[in-house]
């Protein structure tokens, strides 16, 4: 239904952003809020997609066009919902996923939460050599400005990049086994967030 929206973004949670366009707040669901900046002078483009079930509207939105379309090809394997999608864009290399797929490299793939033998192995067998679309995708335009919300103690980017992560499904011994191996950084929320994805799928 909406293909884009174009506004400022006024809130970045673990979650969700919310984007205000023309007076109304859309709450959007992304893989990782954090790659988004809340800065009230640069309109951002987030790239949408409209999830229906019998109980439930949900909007998503991704930095580029590439992870919109990657995630509406992740939905139609059977297993994958658009958590268990989430998860997967959240570890913001989609070419190493589609690798895995082409690859057929379970081992990679089950890493991921709710991604079990069973799953991984429908991704391949529904996916694979039916991604060369979005890898070639051109680079789309975006006036998404890598500048991020600075909270104002040091250990918040942390708390927070480990609430995203939870959020997208990792468990609390999970994040209790990197945790460790992130403090004492000084990094931004999706700095903290991305070497988190670094340390699990390891």
């Amino acid at each position: 239904m909406y293909e884009y929206i174009k506004g400022m973004i006024e809130q970045i949670g673990p979650e969700y952003i919310v984007l205000e366009n023309n007076g109304i707040g859309y709450q959007i669901l992304t893989p990782n809020p954090f790659v988004f900046s809340k800065n009230q002078d640069v309109e951002t483009v987030v790239y949408t997609y409209q999830h229906v079930r019998e109980d439930l509207i949900a909007l998503y939105g991704f930095a580029t066009f590439e992870e919109k379309v990657m995630f509406k090809k992740l939905l139609n394997v059977s297993g994958i919902g658009p958590k268990g999608a989430l998860a997967i864009l959240a570890y913001g290399e989609p070419a190493q996923v589609i690798r895995a797929i082409e690859n057929e490299d379970e081992k990679f793939l089950v890493k991921f939460p709710g991604v079990g033998k069973k799953t991984a192995r429908q991704m391949i067998l529904d996916l694979k050599g039916k991604l060369n679309d979005v890898v070639a995708l051109p680079e789309v335009a975006s006036t998404v400005q890598k500048e991020f919300l600075i909270p104002d103690e040091p250990e918040d980017e942390l708390k927070e990049a480990l609430l995203a992560l939870a959020s997208l499904g990792y468990s609390e011994r999970e994040l209790r086994k990197v945790e460790p191996k992130l403090q004492g950084k000084d990094l931004t929320t999706d700095q903290y967030i991305k070497q988190a994805l670094q340390l699990l799928m390891s």
